[in-house]
């Protein structure tokens, strides 16, 4: 959006405030979806974590939660996102590195080891394989002692962003979502408290789109879950209060905080006005919040810790439900203790410190951010108009057509940093000065071998008929038509691994 250089009234000819941005937690919740904002609950502060060993992560995850935080979120491996064991060959070299490796109930029990599960909530950003990691879940709930009714949490589970930007995708399109229906049934039945998805625009976003690209493609996604849950035979007032969403949080502060107005907005009209929703809850846009990876710089990475500032205090102003803030030193490895914990500190001073959570959405009303929102509203419109024109969603994945527009806008970002259009602060400008040096945290070579060893000695030591037994399971509920979460929860306590169950649904669903 060209910005000019001052906005008045004539940039709001017709606002309307009751139809445009109503009161907070009302339709259409522009303004957010608590009436007293961070008043009644602070924000949840989640630090994504997950290296090396499951023991590696439970120590990073009880330090932070010891440091204030208030939500986990847990990073997986890539063999773990594509279905593999660390003992796949295709595993060597990358396990532990991008995440913690997880490969069966085992793992599982150790990374959770210590943390009651019904005193906090969990975050799962995995996609392909999540009804596997999330009937493990479910079963160190029950060594817990726990009922599932007594947990919450978030699984991502969001496989249409994978074809259209991240790419760990395993099966076909038809298969996955079959999954994901499976996910969403089971737990509006058992585990009520539970976000079956959390729709991702910030991998659609780090791919290279724009604002409006992130807000088009992500909510268009979410249409389609809604969908298909709904002939699935699911009332929409089950599944709509139990949805969430994941944004981006990039460098352009007004325009980021008027995406989420304009997320919650549109959104809100879309459940009530095309799903008919009833529930108000169902309405209501609720969202977890990620300053940009893709903006850290590993020139000068001490910037980035200014970075996340802006683009945190950017979330907070637009009223996210829950936040994570990128360490500094995320251009060149995973996050050290110290800078995590410099990320964390920044979510609590802006919580504590800076005074902006005792007024809700305390830019309503500028005449700059509401045009600025309206704007966005209208371009997704647009974006929603084209992508109907090709035969909905996944027609236009299928086409190719969001990755084009992503790869042209990535490609336009690119150029504009090269010709010095945009100023990338110790990239392309401001390059002089000292150089800046950070411990980074280095991942033990040896993480692999060691995991590789105690899956060896995991399936030496389970009862490998039980293992045969419920992996027939699957299969059988695989060929047919029953939810799969139930046979996939049985084998997941046979210890059979994320590999061996992922192995047969390929055998039935094939590969993308």
């Amino acid at each position: 959006m060209p910005e000019k250089n001052v906005y008045g009234p004539e940039d709001l000819t017709g606002f309307d405030y009751q139809k445009d941005l109503g009161n907070p937690g009302e339709f259409p919740f522009t303004r957010g979806t608590r009436s007293r904002g961070y008043k009644e609950k602070l924000w949840t502060m989640r630090q994504f974590s997950g290296f090396g060993s499951a023991k590696d992560t439970n120590k990073r995850f009880k330090y932070l939660i010891a440091e204030g935080e208030t939500g986990l979120s847990v990073a997986f491996h890539l063999p773990t996102l594509m279905g593999l064991d660390s003992d796949h060959p295709l595993s060597l070299g990358e396990v532990g590195k991008c995440g913690v490796a997880i490969d069966s109930l085992k793992d599982m029990e150790i990374l959770f080891d210590g943390i009651p599960l019904d005193k906090v909530t969990t975050s799962m950003t995995v996609n392909a394989p999540a009804i596997v990691l999330l009937a493990m879940y479910f079963a160190v709930t029950e060594k817990q002692g726990l009922a599932l009714d007594k947990i919450g949490g978030t699984l991502q589970n969001d496989i249409l962003k994978e074809y259209i930007s991240q790419n760990t995708y395993i099966y076909p399109p038809g298969p996955s979502l079959r999954l994901i229906v499976d996910t969403v049934e089971f737990c509006s039945k058992h585990v009520p408290r539970w976000n079956t998805i959390s729709i991702s625009g910030y991998h659609i976003r780090e791919a290279g789109a724009s604002a409006v690209q992130e807000l088009a493609f992500t909510l268009a996604d979410g249409i389609v879950y809604v969908e298909e849950v709904i002939k699935r035979g699911l009332d929409v007032d089950s599944l709509a209060p139990r949805l969430s969403f994941f944004f981006n949080l990039h460098n352009n502060f007004f325009e980021e905080i008027a995406k989420i107005r304009a997320a919650r907005r549109i959104w809100a009209k879309i459940m009530r006005e095309k799903f008919q929703a009833k529930n108000p809850k169902s309405w209501m846009l609720r969202c977890h919040a990620q300053t940009a990876g893709c903006t850290l710089t590993s020139q000068q990475p001490e910037n980035n810790t200014v970075r996340v500032a802006l683009q945190a205090l950017a979330g907070v102003l637009a009223g996210v439900q829950s936040l994570h803030t990128n360490s500094r030193d995320e251009a060149l490895a995973l996050p050290s203790k110290e800078a995590v914990t410099i990320a964390l500190r920044t979510q609590q001073i802006i919580a504590y410190e800076s005074g902006v959570v005792e007024t809700v959405d305390p830019l309503a009303g500028s005449y700059f951010i509401e045009s600025l929102t309206n704007h966005l509203e209208k371009e997704v419109y647009r974006y929603f108009e084209k992508i109907e024109s090709l035969g909905g969603m996944i027609a236009a994945i299928e086409k190719g057509f969001p990755q084009r527009e992503i790869a042209n806008m990535a490609f336009q970002y690119q150029q504009s940093i090269e010709k010095q259009e945009r100023i990338i602060v110790g990239v392309n400008g401001f390059v002089s000065g000292p150089v800046c040096s950070v411990e980074r945290l280095k991942i033990d070579p040896g993480v692999g071998k060691r995991q590789i060893k105690r899956l060896e000695a995991l399936k030496k030591k389970r009862n490998t008929e039980e293992v045969k037994r419920t992996l027939g399971m699957v299969r059988e509920a695989a060929l047919g038509k029953e939810n799969l979460l139930p046979p996939i929860l049985e084998a997941v306590k046979a210890y059979a691994t994320v590999g061996e169950i992922c192995d047969v649904l390929r055998g039935v669903f094939g590969e993308h």
